[in-house]
């Protein structure tokens, strides 16, 4: 019985400690911010070879000093089965210095 009840409480609280996001293969994109905080309907909008303005909608917390604006272009990685699972794009390696 205490087995079963593990397991049930494992299957409930997984979720939460498992990192949300894209799995398997993704796709590079662009979101187009539409609308910031404190609008709760803000949503942006994402294109890639998959998606053509594919409005998505998602909280995050993001720093005081780059606060996105409205019209600016964030590039994305998403699944191509499913565009709303998305997040941003790593940042691209420095280059290395020459000589």
């Amino acid at each position: 019985m205490l087995l079963l009840l593990v397991a049930v409480l494992a299957v409930f609280l997984a979720p939460r400690f498992i990192p949300r996001g894209p799995r398997g293969e993704l796709v590079s994109g662009t979101l187009l911010v539409t609308g910031v905080s404190p609008r709760p309907d803000a949503t942006g909008v994402i294109d890639g070879p998959t998606v053509n303005e594919h409005a998505v909608y998602q909280r995050m917390a993001v720093n005081v000093d780059a606060w996105p604006m409205v019209g600016q272009l964030l590039s994305v990685v998403y699944s191509p089965k499913n565009p709303d699972n998305w997040k941003f794009a790593p940042p691209e390696a420095p280059e290395p210095p020459a000589g």
